[in-house]
């Protein structure tokens, strides 16, 4: 653990720097797609609800409801980021390797921008960033559980 000084040479001991590095990057990104979301909720007056229109349309693919796609695309962020911090923040707190766990972090941050950002507001809401961040994520959770369930094996003696 790295130590430094505060003040009057009181030592702090930095528990969790990993995670502590990442929570900028995700947050920034988490508070854009909530900005999308109430930017189109206030540009279309629609505070209620997660779609503008109330039938949904034929071309829906190729014309996505603008809202619907902001909300999902939140959503979608705010399903897996808080469960895969708390993955890391267990591999990190025992034993983690500091260097593989950042990136790990840096993987996921780019597997759910490619979801968002060259996935659902891709080309028909389809791109190929929107398959590869899915699986791509649902592979680091997977991975993530792994890793910190290898990390405590000696406390069930295995």
């Amino acid at each position: 653990m790295s130590s430094h000084t505060i003040g009057l040479s009181l030592p702090r001991v930095l528990f969790l720097p990993v995670t502590g590095t990442w929570t900028l990057p995700f947050a920034a990104y988490l508070l854009l797609l909530s900005n999308r979301t109430v930017y189109q909720r206030q540009i279309n007056e629609k505070y209620l609800g997660d779609k503008l229109a109330l039938e949904p349309s034929n071309d829906e693919q190729s014309n996505p409801d603008l809202l619907h796609l902001a909300v999902r695309s939140h959503q979608n962020f705010l399903e897996n980021i808080p469960l895969a911090f708390v993955f890391t923040i267990v591999a990190e707190l025992n034993g983690g390797n500091k260097k593989a766990l950042n990136y790990c972090m840096a993987a996921l941050f780019a597997l759910r921008i490619l979801h968002v950002e060259l996935g659902m507001y891709g080309p028909d809401t389809v791109g190929a960033g929107r398959p590869i961040g899915y699986y791509g994520t649902q592979a680091w959770l997977a991975g993530m559980a792994a890793y910190g369930s290898y990390l405590v094996k000696d406390y069930w003696g295995l």
